[in-house]
């Protein structure tokens, strides 16, 4: 029996970013879904910020933005009158740390299927038709195997379970899904087509009346296509209804100005009722929970799909090692240890928003615009607390690195500068120059692909940058001096190198332009500092370039021994 790297169990948005990710690095991976074809629901509206960066990342954030619209200003009525409009980005902006400054609207079955054809780039496609019935660990812990429901058992190393909210993988491994259902908190859903020229597709449409509501956001690139949601209609008890396609219309003639024979189609129909519940753990043994599969919450912020393309994003670089045999199976533990307080945080975030929204929904010109904030953008989510977020001098007092404290010392750049991020925050962008062509660039295409990224900034940091392009060039990890615009690049060394031509990265890193100035005589004021980027684009450690053995120290971490450990300097920059 043959045996796969990696099993995904679900095929939606959180299972083929991992598919893509861990296929790009070379691994045998597979991926099933129980239904016989590939579904056609609208459901999630996009992408936010965070997670078109990580779509750029596996190469097909411009086909996204293409296939999608830029989120709509609302248009809010009361009476089946407008009274308001707002526009919750009006006051955003694309900025050099983060170009995407919002997210995106696109189907969810038009981004499956940008994601299906990327995967199959490498490929892999996705065997449609089969059911997971069976999960039983294989002698020695070594592998799993995995039954069908057509009576087949194959062999994987690891299987990830992205197969929902109701997930047959947690249900097979006996992991709890603890939380809450709001049965009074019920919305009916479902794709349906306006008449031409219904309503202005350049609005997102919302009444809210104290006896119901109706929403209506067009579906980028149809003509007639909207996303409905609405309060159901309610039997003689007050208990809600099923979802119809007369019943959307009644619902459409009730609360809009428009009749109901404007709605010519109806299909896809659901009904919603707000969840709240998380898995008790992410992992047991070679088997992993990512998306809704290990938590689910209010659809209040946008939240769901990408906090599960976050998970696959956080898992896949992780796997990727492991199978390469490049770091120890422990490496896997710090999936759910980074992952579990995010999703709880996010539980927590959500729930507040749909409070807020409930509240605001309550008046004459409240709307879903009240859901959304800076932290629905997922550009704050971090990982300071975990033990892969390492300070150098905690590094050099613990021999191999150590976590930072959750209440440890924030260090800030100097006195005109913004703080500096911190090992486990996401690492900044910043629009730069490749120092060999002269194109234009920015940092995140230098850490793009599935490698580990060294940055170094000030002369000072080029030892460090060639010690680690020897000792680890072909184990998955890339160098990239960050020139400021003034220094000398005469003496390039091994790796990349762009230029911060206007001060960017500087500022994005808490550098300051003075790092690393002339002094004139060819000598250097500032040793320099080393950054080690992880593939998912977090800090995982900012040390001066004189302690390379914090560098090495946490490569190693991630990426076992160095070709030659003797390439590395002692404590302080000191030769063994």
């Amino acid at each position: 029996m043959g045996v796969t790297d990696v099993l995904i169990v679900g095929a939606g948005p959180t299972g083929l970013v991992l598919a893509c990710d861990l296929a790009r690095r070379g691994a045998a991976v597979r991926i099933v879904d129980r239904s016989p074809v590939p579904p056609r629901t609208s459901r999630a509206k996009g992408p936010n910020a965070r997670s078109l960066e990580i779509l750029d990342d596996l190469g097909v954030a411009e086909e996204v933005l293409a296939a999608g619209s830029v989120p709509l200003p609302m248009l809010k009525y009361r009476d089946r009158l407008p009274v308001a409009e707002t526009d919750p980005w009006a006051d955003s902006a694309p900025s050099p740390d983060a170009p995407y400054d919002r997210g995106r609207l696109i189907a969810q079955w038009r981004l499956e299927e940008i994601l299906r054809d990327r995967l199959a780039g490498y490929g892999v496609r996705v065997e449609l038709g089969r059911e997971v019935t069976g999960l039983a660990e294989g002698p020695g812990g070594r592998h799993v195997d995995v039954a069908f429901a057509e009576g087949r058992t194959e062999r994987a190393r690891y299987v990830v379970g992205c197969d929902g909210a109701h997930s047959s993988v947690r249900k097979l491994l006996g992991i709890g899904f603890e939380g809450t259902t709001a049965e009074d908190q019920v919305m009916v859903c479902g794709d349906v087509d306006l008449a031409d020229g219904a309503l202005d597709r350049t609005r997102w449409h919302q009444w809210f009346d104290e006896d119901g509501a109706v929403m209506l956001c067009p579906i980028p690139r149809t003509r007639t296509g909207w996303w409905f949601q609405a309060g159901p209609e309610r039997d003689g008890r007050g208990r809600p209804l099923a979802p119809t396609a007369d019943g959307f219309r009644r619902l459409l003639a009730r609360h809009t100005a428009l009749p109901g024979r404007a709605l010519t189609r109806a299909e896809l129909l659901s009904t919603y009722r707000v969840n709240v519940r998380m898995a008790d753990r992410f992992r047991a043994g070679r088997a992993f929970l990512a998306g809704d599969a290990a938590h689910v919450h209010a659809v209040a912020g946008g939240l769901g799909m990408n906090t599960g393309i976050q998970d696959a994003f956080n898992l896949g670089w992780k796997l990727g090692l492991v199978l390469a045999g490049r770091a120890g199976p422990e490496l896997l533990d710090t999936y759910e240890e980074e992952r579990l307080p995010v999703a709880a945080r996010t539980l927590d975030l959500t729930s507040e928003r749909l409070r807020a929204t409930l509240e605001a929904i309550r008046r004459p010109g409240g709307g879903l615009d009240a859901a959304i904030t800076p932290d629905t953008t997922g550009l704050g989510v971090g990982y300071r607390w975990s033990s892969l977020a390492r300070r150098h001098a905690e590094a050099r007092q613990a021999g191999d690195g150590s976590p930072e404290a959750p209440d440890a010392e924030v260090r800030t750049a100097r006195d005109g500068e913004r703080p500096a991020p911190r090992p486990g925050d996401r690492a900044p962008d910043a629009p730069c120059v490749d120092a060999a062509t002269g194109a234009r660039t920015r940092l995140h295409r230098v850490f793009a692909g599935p490698r580990t990224t060294v940055l170094g900034f000030g002369p000072g940091s080029a030892a460090v940058l060639r010690e680690v392009a020897a000792a680890y060039g072909d184990a998955g990890v890339r160098t990239c001096r960050v020139y400021a615009a003034h220094e000398d690049r005469a003496e390039s060394g091994p790796g990349e190198a762009v230029v911060d031509d206007e001060g960017h990265a500087a500022a994005a890193y808490g550098r300051g332009a003075s790092d690393g100035t002339s002094t004139g005589t060819g000598t250097s004021t500032s040793t320099g500092t080393v950054v080690v980027v992880r593939p998912d684009h977090h800090l995982g450690l900012s040390a001066p370039a004189a302690d390379a053995r914090s560098v090495h120290a946490y490569l190693h971490r991630l990426h076992g021994a160095a070709r030659s450990a003797e390439r590395f300097s002692g404590i302080g920059g000191r030769r063994r």
